[in-house]
Formats: structure tokens, sequence, C-alpha cells
């Protein structure tokens, strides 16, 4: 018998949004490890709020939304407030209940600045990392690094002389602007809309364009990531983060550090070796005389370090495709640097469940 289309709706509805997920839906242990996380830096985020006033945004909810962002490719705030308005799954994982009134994303994004100001995206990464579950799936000895460009929100017509000369843009909302022919750098220009985005291209042959630079930390045992850092695109940004990050780690024992050609200079290899770290780095051999010697390749675990090191360009394919992050949606070191850092939390947080489910 065929059934009628009729469209009456209830007036009443008892059920709720955790029965409307499955029991085996890949975001449940997610939010296990984040509600986790998030209990323990409570009193942090007590400390970013008044005592006194209107309660606002719950930064737990802050924080969970901004995940949810990250994990379906949500392309704005103002998106990923229409979704939470009629997606039970988002509703579910942020911890709204199915008639809560949905944020003004004017409100979100002025909260969001809070978890911006107390670094909140670092310290969130280091919570997870640091739950004894997970502790046990990182290695302590062997690491790997490398950076990546992460296109500024800028057009190339804003990088303009910084002494206000030049010749105007044309009229209207997106003026022409001839610059062909004109010599640009970094040290004369800057960009009207983003200053802190600098000029810069990946390699020879290939277009400049205004762009950040983010450093990622990984330990090779999974492939996690252990720090993440977002700097100024320049030519040396990519050695001197990986110094900060290697500074960062506990511990004096001596480490393995994976690496590509980039960081096969000697002064960074010497860095490297006056920390009591093995410069596990690609030799660069094309028209000049490699910094790592037979010190290092000799041992079977450089061949390895060079292998597992290629793992790391995961964590950059998944940011930039899966999560969006190809070109910031943010202007300004601060915040670019804090998206970035959150993006790569999110990355470990995919990762998590499976590496927790199988037997060591």
């Amino acid at each position: 018998m065929r059934g009628t289309d009729g469209r009456t709706d209830q007036l009443f509805s008892y059920v709720s949004c955790e029965a409307r997920v499955p029991v085996d839906h890949p975001l449940r242990p997610i939010r296990m490890i984040v509600d986790e996380a998030l209990e323990v830096l409570s009193p942090e985020l007590e400390t970013l709020y008044a005592k006194t006033g209107r309660p606002s945004i719950a930064p737990e909810k802050l924080l969970r939304a901004l995940l949810l962002q990250a994990f379906y490719s949500v392309r704005s705030e103002r998106q990923l407030m229409e979704q939470l308005d009629y997606n039970l799954l988002f509703r579910w994982f942020v911890g709204l209940p199915m008639d809560a009134a949905i944020w003004d994303v004017t409100v979100f994004t002025k909260n969001r600045e809070r978890l911006i100001e107390g670094d909140i995206a670092t310290k969130f990464m280091a919570a997870v990392l640091r739950q004894p579950r997970v502790k046990t799936l990182l290695s302590d000895d062997h690491f790997s690094v490398d950076g990546t460009l992460i296109e500024a929100w800028a057009s190339m017509k804003s990088f303009r002389p910084k002494d206000g000369s030049g010749p105007p843009p044309g009229p209207g909302r997106n003026g022409e602007r001839d610059f062909h022919g004109e010599k640009r750098s970094n040290d004369t220009h800057a960009s009207t809309t983003d200053p802190d985005a600098r000029l810069i291209r990946k390699g020879p042959g290939q277009a400049s364009r205004l762009a950040y630079m983010g450093h990622v930390l990984m330990e090779n045992r999974n492939g996690l990531v252990v720090d993440a850092r977002l700097t100024r695109a320049t030519g040396t940004a990519e050695r001197e983060a990986a110094l900060a990050m290697i500074d960062e780690r506990p511990g004096t024992h001596r480490i393995t550090l994976g690496a590509d050609k980039a960081y096969d200079v000697a002064a960074f290899v010497a860095s490297l070796r006056d920390r009591v770290v093995s410069p596990h780095v690609t030799q660069n051999t094309k028209g000049r005389r490699s910094a790592i010697d037979g010190r290092t390749t000799r041992h079977p675990g450089y061949a390895v370090s060079l292998r597992i090191r290629k793992r790391i360009e995961e964590v950059f394919g998944w940011v930039k495709t899966s999560a969006g992050l190809s070109k910031t949606r943010h202007r300004g070191l601060d915040r670019v640097g804090w998206s970035f850092t959150l993006t790569v939390a999110a990355y470990n947080l995919v990762r998590l469940p499976k590496l927790l489910a199988t037997p060591a």
C-alpha cells in the first residue's frame, strides 16, 4: 500500500540529538578526546572571562564548533552558523539542544578573539597529546619537520610601495592596477590588506604570491603532529622555525630530525648537532656540496628517517584540502597562526580514534 505524502508536523518531539547520532559514528570517539582536553583547559579558559556580566558563548562550545569547521570543510563561520541551525550532528557535537537558538555570526567571531588572545589552540593541541592513552602513541626520539605556504587573504593589487608612491588604483570596487614591469620586493612594498603577509614564490619559474609559512614537527612513530606554528614567509623561516620547535622539546637525550633538501644548509646542520640532534636531512648535491656526510648517512636509521619523513606531506595535504586552508580566511599573523594550529590539532583528532583502536 502506498504511503501518503503528508507533512503534518508534530507539536512536541521527545527525540534528543544524542539518540539521532549512531553509536558507531566517527565523531563519538573524537568528542570524548576533545571533552577530556577541554576539561583540563577549563582553568585556562576561566581566566579569559570576567567574573560578572552577561554570560557569553561557552568557550568549549566555541572550540568544538571551530573543529567542525575543519572536519567538514565549512567555508566560513557564517555558513557554520547556518549548519548548526539545522544539522543535528553538528548540534550534538557542539553540545546544543535541539531547540537552542544559534549565535549571531558577529557574536561568534568576537568571542573567537578571546581564544586567540589566550593562545588556546596551542594549549588545546598540547592537552590532547598529554592524555595518557595518546602519549603512548608518540615517539620521544625520532621526528620530522617541514614547512608549507599558506596563501594570504590579500590580492597582488594590494602590494604597494611603503612610502605611498606609485600610481593609484583605478576607480571602482576592484579597480585595475597595472604592476607589470614594476620592481617589487618585501623591503620596499607591503600589502595594504594584510601587512604581515610576504611576497614569496615556491620555486624557480613559479609565480610569486602573498603568503605565510606554516611549520609542523611530526613524531615518526604514528605521524602525529607534536608542534605547529606559523611565521612570515622568508627564505630562512623553515630552518628558524625548526630550531625553535626543537628547542621546546622536553628532555636532553639525542633525537633524530628528518627534513628535505631545503634544510641541507651547513649552519642549520651545525646548529642541530650542537643541540644533540642527528640531522637526518636529505642531501642536496645539485651543483654544490652537501652538509650531510658519512657521520650521518652510514647509519641504517638515516634511510628510515628519509622514508618516514614523507608522511609529513599528509598533514599539509589534509590541512589544505579537507580543512580548506590552502588560502586562509583570516588576516594578520596572530589570527592566521591560531587558525593553522587549530587545524593541525583537528588533523590529529581525525587520526587518533583509529590509532587508539589498533592493538599495540
